[in-house]
């Protein structure tokens, strides 16, 4: 390769460090947005846990069919996915995870219905044996609940008439800058609350009538699960965007790092030659007269 050849890839190179470098502050800042974000609906959506849990522990005098257990005939599932790219393996792992909890279910021959949030899950969904119903995407860095709940809806709608019996939701758990992890939580019907205390005495009282008030607070618990689902996948994205952009960058600074050195070898074999040309040229003179 020769000396213009190495400086041409040394600056093409160091053109693509300056690039992934903005990319990486630019998911930083993203990031910390997104766990604002994230922060603000994780207290909201975990009170909002808590209540339901204590519904579905408890013997109301109304049972909504979201809180009914039965025959397992079919399943849905809303997965939650990044828009874009360049975010490592996040959609990698999460797909494998829910792929691998939905082939329990494909092994007993029970079918299966997804809603996909994200066009990364769009586009790999379509290729399984599932039926996708509905998909959602370009939701932009604040999404709002009305903007998730329309595409949900289809499997809400289809479980509240019996057409699927258990639905679940997949997304990416936000652990920190440095952990995401996938996560498959049973949606519906509702699972009670992990707590032996309440077992026996927790329940609540209803004015005037129990039916549309717990119709009304399953509805806010789906959607408060479904954004909670999508603003802690878009923070995982954030910061698998800043981690795989630092690397790029750190990968990009070591290749030139090597051109450099190909560079000084090739120019210092270059002039060593000259030196030798001009070195036999002298004793050539020499030996003429």
């Amino acid at each position: 390769m020769s000396l213009h050849e190495i400086r041409g890839k040394i600056e093409s190179v160091d053109g693509v460090s300056q690039i992934t470098r903005a990319m990486e502050m630019v998911a930083g800042s993203k990031m910390r947005q997104a766990e604002e974000r994230m922060a603000a609906s994780r207290h909201y959506a975990g009170h909002m846990r808590k209540i339901i849990g204590h519904l579905a522990r408890a013997r109301p005098e109304y049972r909504h069919p979201w809180m009914r257990e039965r025959t397992v005939a079919k399943v849905g599932y809303v997965v939650v996915s990044t828009d874009r790219g360049l975010c490592g393996g996040l959609n990698a792992a999460l797909f494998r995870h829910t792929l691998a909890h939905m082939a329990e279910w494909h092994g007993r021959g029970t079918p299966i219905d997804v809603c996909t949030i994200g066009t990364k899950a769009q586009a790999m969904f379509r290729r399984t044996p599932c039926t996708m119903v509905a998909h959602a995407a370009r939701l932009g860095d604040a999404p709002h609940v009305e903007q998730l709940i329309g595409a949900v809806s289809a499997l809400l709608d289809d479980f509240g008439q019996g057409g699927i019996d258990r639905l679940f939701v997949a997304y990416n758990h936000f652990g920190g800058a440095m952990t995401q992890t996938p996560a498959i939580e049973q949606l519906l019907p509702l699972v009670p609350a992990d707590d032996e205390r309440l077992r026996h005495h927790w329940d609540y009282l209803y004015e005037p009538d129990a039916r549309p008030m717990v119709a009304l607070v399953l509805q806010r618990y789906v959607e408060s699960q479904i954004y909670q689902a999508v603003v802690e996948n878009l923070a995982c994205e954030q910061a698998a965007r800043m981690v795989a952009m630092r690397s790029a960058t750190g990968n990009a600074e070591d290749l030139i790092d090597e051109l450099r050195l190909d560079y000084n070898k090739s120019r210092q074999a270059r002039i060593t030659q000259e030196l030798a040309e001009i070195s036999g040229g002298a004793r050539a003179s020499g030996t003429g007269r």
